[in-house]
């Protein structure tokens, strides 16, 4: 797996990193149990600090996409991929609602969300960038 961090972007550093691990996992490159670099070779391998490393997979943990266990190492977590329960959507709504404000501002139709939402999904599924 491949992670691209770009330094000027307004996403932190940390979420950028989070956000292409779930990715990884959504497109199949990262599997439950697959073992992840610990922190400190991380950040060694990607050139950043080890605190960035750490609070992106505090974030992951947070959202069960991985499993840090101690003296062991950090794993996928086995609850990667699972059915979204209620708790699930009510987070995902809460975090998609201002995009979709922004996108209803810049006068995108229902249809266009649609379209742009089917495209996103094509393109992590089909493992293109």
């Amino acid at each position: 797996m491949f992670i691209e961090i770009e330094a000027d972007s307004s996403v932190p550093i940390y979420l950028q990193l989070a956000q292409q691990i779930i990715e990884g996992v959504a497109k199949g490159e990262l599997k439950p149990g697959d073992s992840l670099p610990s922190v400190r070779a991380f950040a060694a391998d990607l050139g950043m600090n080890m605190h960035t490393v750490n609070k992106a997979y505090h974030f992951l943990e947070e959202k069960e996409f991985i499993q840090i266990v101690p003296k062991k190492g950090v794993f996928i977590h086995e609850k990667s991929i699972r059915p979204a329960n209620g708790n699930d959507l009510d987070r995902l709504k809460k975090e998609l609602r201002p995009l979709i404000g922004e996108a209803l501002c810049l006068k995108l139709s229902t249809e266009e969300l649609n379209e742009l939402l089917t495209e996103i999904v094509r393109d992590i599924k089909g493992g293109t960038r």
